[in-house]
């Protein structure tokens, strides 16, 4: 049987991964040109405000389990499985990978629900499952645009 601190190594993963996601899709949102600059500067925006919230809960969870959670750009560089993106990409190659991150970060939160559930942790479970379905959703709104 798992512990809790495997429950919050899986959670500070998340969070490191959702900040990245948060940082690089406001990047995207920024910097994105084009004919679709209008329909894609808003649909960033949405997805990067939703995230921003969702960084809190998953921090504060951590807290409530007991433990620090990490807050430096060097802690979320190690631990992110999302990569920033420092180059500035057409407006299709940041659909397309931040289609990819949506489903990196939907894979993070399966991690997050199997870590709780092996000790019990329905709040995590919950928080998880949460995550799954935004991100399921967001990557959907963003391949959309690809068809």
């Amino acid at each position: 049987m798992q512990s809790k601190q495997a429950v919050v190594e899986e959670l500070s993963v998340l969070l490191a991964s959702s900040y990245t996601l948060y940082l690089k899709t406001q990047n995207y949102h920024w910097n994105v040109t084009g004919p679709m600059f209008t329909t894609l500067h808003a649909l960033f925006e949405s997805q990067y405000s939703e995230v921003v919230q969702a960084i809190d809960e998953i921090a504060e969870r951590i807290r409530a389990l007991g433990s620090r959670a990490p807050a430096s750009y060097s802690e979320y560089a190690r631990l992110s499985r999302v990569e920033e993106d420092t180059t500035s990409p057409t407006a299709t190659a940041m659909i397309e990978t931040l289609a990819a991150d949506q489903a990196t970060i939907t894979a993070t939160a399966r991690a997050v629900i199997r870590a709780a559930l092996e000790v019990h942790d329905d709040a995590t479970a919950d928080l998880g499952t949460r995550r799954i379905d935004v991100h399921e959703k967001d990557a959907w709104m963003l391949r959309s645009h690809l068809e």
